[in-house]
Formats: C-alpha cells, sequence, structure tokens
C-alpha cells in the first residue's frame, strides 16, 4: 500500500505521513508492529492490541496485532501529521480475477511447500541427533527376526534414506498463515476530514492532555472520562482520573462520589472543564482529606 501512495504522487500525496492507519470500524487500526512501537515510544499513543496468538479463542492477557486505536488517538495524529488514515475497503472487497486467483493459489502452494520441507528438515534433523538409539533399536529388531548380515550393514546413511522416503506431508494438519499486513501491495484511498468532532470538550481536553506530554487512555473501567499515566501504562499505574465538566459548577454529591472512587482505586481526581470567559481549558484536583489520620 505504501508503494501505491508513493506512486500517486500527481494528485499531490507527496507531502505525506510516512505511516497509514487502516479505516475499520470507524476508527484506525495499526498492522504493523514497527509503525505501532513508535507510536507508543515516541508519541505516547497506546490503543488497544485486539488481535490474539491462543488458538483457543482472544485473551486480554495473550493480546497482539493489529492495535485498534481510540476515535481521539486517531483523530490526533491526523492533525499531527504523524499518520494518514486510509480505506482499503473497495480493493478488499473487489472480485478477484482469475490471474489474481491463480496468484493466491500459486502463492498459497509454495508456503504450504515451504512448511513441507521445513518439517522434513526438522524429522532428519531430530533423526540424527538420535542416531545411535535408533540404529540400535533397528539392528537388534533385525536381530530378532534373523537378519543378521542386515543388521551388520545397517548404516546411518540407510536410516535418513529411508526416514526421508517415507515422509508424508498430512496439509490438514499445515499452519494456515494469517499474516498482520498484506502480503501484496494494493490500492487504498486516503480517507478526508475529521472523523470526530474536532470541536467538541471531551477532544480539546484529550488533545490537551497529550500535548502536555502525559500518557492518556480510556477511563470508562474506572467511570471516568480519561485516565493519565506519568509513563508507559506497561510499566506505570494511572495517577490521575479525569472527569468532563461542561461548566466549573460542580455538585457536591458527585464531587464526593468522584473523590470517593478515587480514592478507591488510589488515584487522584481531577476535574477538566472549560472557562466561560476565556475558552481556555481548566483542571481542577481534588483530595480526599480525613482529619481523623
Amino acid at each position: 500500500m505504501k508503494a501505491y501512495l508513493k506512486q500517486k504522487n500527481n494528485f499531490g500525496l507527496q507531502n505525506f505521513a510516512k505511516m497509514y492507519l487502516t479505516l475499520l470500524n470507524g476508527t484506525g487500526f495499526v498492522f504493523n508492529v514497527d509503525d505501532y512501537m513508535e507510536l507508543r515510544s515516541k508519541h505516547r499513543i497506546m490503543g488497544a492490541p485486539v488481535g490474539t496468538a491462543n488458538t483457543k479463542g482472544w485473551s486480554p492477557n495473550q493480546s497482539t496485532l493489529p492495535v485498534e486505536l481510540s476515535i481521539f488517538e486517531t483523530q490526533l495524529l491526523l492533525e499531527e501529521n504523524i499518520a494518514k488514515l486510509v480505506d482499503k475497503s473497495q480493493d478488499l472487497k473487489a472480485k478477484l480475477t482469475a490471474e489474481k486467483q491463480k496468484e493466491h493459489k500459486a502463492d498459497f502452494e509454495t508456503r504450504l511447500l515451504g512448511q513441507e520441507e521445513a518439517l522434513k528438515s526438522e524429522k532428519l534433523r531430530e533423526t540424527k541427533r538420535y542416531m545411535d538409539k535408533i540404529l540400535a533399536g533397528k539392528r537388534n529388531k533385525l536381530l530378532k527376526q534373523g537378519k543378521k548380515e542386515i543388521a551388520e550393514a545397517l548404516t546411518e546413511d540407510d536410516v535418513l534414506k529411508k526416514m526421508s522416503e517415507n515422509f508424508k506431508f498430512d496439509r490438514q494438519n499445515a499452519l494456515v498463515e494469517v499474516p498482520c499486513e498484506h502480503l501484496k501491495d494494493h490500492s487504498a484511498q486516503i480517507v478526508p476530514g475529521p472523523i470526530v468532532n474536532v470541536s467538541s470538550l471531551k477532544y480539546r481536553i484529550f488533545k490537551d492532555l497529550w500535548k502536555r506530554g502525559k500518557y492518556v487512555t480510556s477511563g470508562d473501567a474506572f467511570g471516568a472520562d480519561f485516565l493519565v499515566y506519568p509513563g508507559d501504562p506497561l510499566i506505570y499505574h494511572a495517577s490521575h482520573i479525569v472527569i468532563i465538566h461542561e461548566s466549573p459548577i460542580i455538585k457536591p454529591l458527585e464531587m464526593v462520589a468522584k473523590v470517593r472512587l478515587s480514592v478507591i482505586v488510589n488515584k487522584s481526581c481531577v476535574f477538566a472543564y472549560e472557562n466561560e470567559n476565556d475558552g481556555e481549558i481548566h483542571y481542577q484536583t481534588v483530595t480526599w482529606y480525613n482529619p481523623s489520620k
């Protein structure tokens, strides 16, 4: 896909960012591990791995690529020109031509033959590793059958040749490769325009926190709008929960409920709101005070 976009310079695509997000379910997905590591380490974009390497089903503890970005993360990357969002649906839904079908079948056959050769080589390697025991076993068996001359003449090359001739690869047990990225370059359309309301208070607060150098993720699991981390969430726990308010006026019972929640999860509670006078985003941190301690 990247090669395709580079060929489209005459359409004004030459200044596009080098990273491309795939549009799925209204947001961006990352299929390239190098792109994801760059987003995470350089741009503090976490996303959520939604793939799995577990054949028994998806598990949050064994999740892998692709990575689903939130709509806010996707929009931020577009605005900062870190990445571009592309729609591959038209090309991927197109009916394959006879030539393409033949090409895909040949490619699939090549991968199966590769598995067969790899398995055969591994079988031969293991046979060589235990050759002494295998030879002893086969010779003892021949001696019991009264074939002393054949037993004495049996060599390592005979064993390896026999194993190679009798080797069978059952394609029903072949591993079907499910590549993360598409194996072939294909066309894609740049998705123009924002995917969220960039003037919404929630998006502007997300962007403001990110520009302040924070690691920001969804706070749904804690009854908040966002979670803020002092560093990569793989290493640090969230330090703050962020509650968004349309105004600086907060009802006492709501404040008590949110602050008590933050205490339970061992985090500071931050109320974020827009100042009506200057339109600026403000933050108010509230902590629980127990005079008995």
